[in-house]
Order: structure tokens, then C-alpha cells, then sequence
């Protein structure tokens, strides 16, 4: 299987699947459930290059949880994926914030 590997500050992100029922036992229909803006990060670029020449390492991490903005990224599944997962190549200014555990 290939690896898909980012380039400079981009990220790849797995979506997190949506919620079909509420906290309150309300069964959300397809048509009305809103895609979550939350995911899990499958692999980080070397980090961003500075006008020095220097490169400024990634602040989020593989496998950590992260918010990102709702029109941000590049959205693809990859050919070899067996479930609905979405995945996105995000630059890392997109992420708001990391969700600690």
C-alpha cells in the first residue's frame, strides 16, 4: 500500500465520523447532520521554511486529535480505503486548535 507522505507545513487529517444520535437520544437524519470539524492526524510535513533558510518544525504531532476550520483543506479518499473516512491534506495554519485527551 502506498504512503502518502506531506511536503513542507501541510498535514493529512482523518475526519472524524459525524453523530447519529444526540446526547439526548435524538436520532439526527442524513440530511440534517453537519460534518464534524474535528479529526485525527495521520502524518505531518518537515515543517515550514523560514526567509532565513531555516525550517520551522510542525507544533501538532501524528496522532493527535485537532480542530480546523470548516472550509479548509483539500478533501480526498484514498483508493484503498475499505470505510467512509475522509481524509484532508490541511496546511497547518488551518488547525485551531490540538484536543488534549
Amino acid at each position: 500500500m502506498p504512503t502518502i507522505r506531506p511536503i513542507l507545513d501541510r498535514l493529512i487529517v482523518r475526519r472524524d465520523p459525524t453523530k447519529d444520535v444526540t446526547r439526548g437520544g435524538i436520532i439526527i437524519p442524513d440530511t440534517a447532520k453537519e460534518l464534524s470539524l474535528e479529526g485525527t492526524v495521520l502524518a505531518v510535513g518537515p515543517g515550514k521554511p523560514l526567509d532565513s533558510g531555516r525550517i520551522r518544525e510542525p507544533q501538532v504531532k501524528r496522532g493527535e486529535r485537532v480542530l480546523f476550520s470548516k472550509h479548509s483543506g483539500w478533501s480526498f479518499k484514498r483508493r484503498d480505503e475499505t470505510d467512509d473516512g475522509e481524509c484532508f491534506v490541511l496546511e497547518e495554519r488551518d488547525v485551531l486548535a490540538v484536543i488534549d485527551p
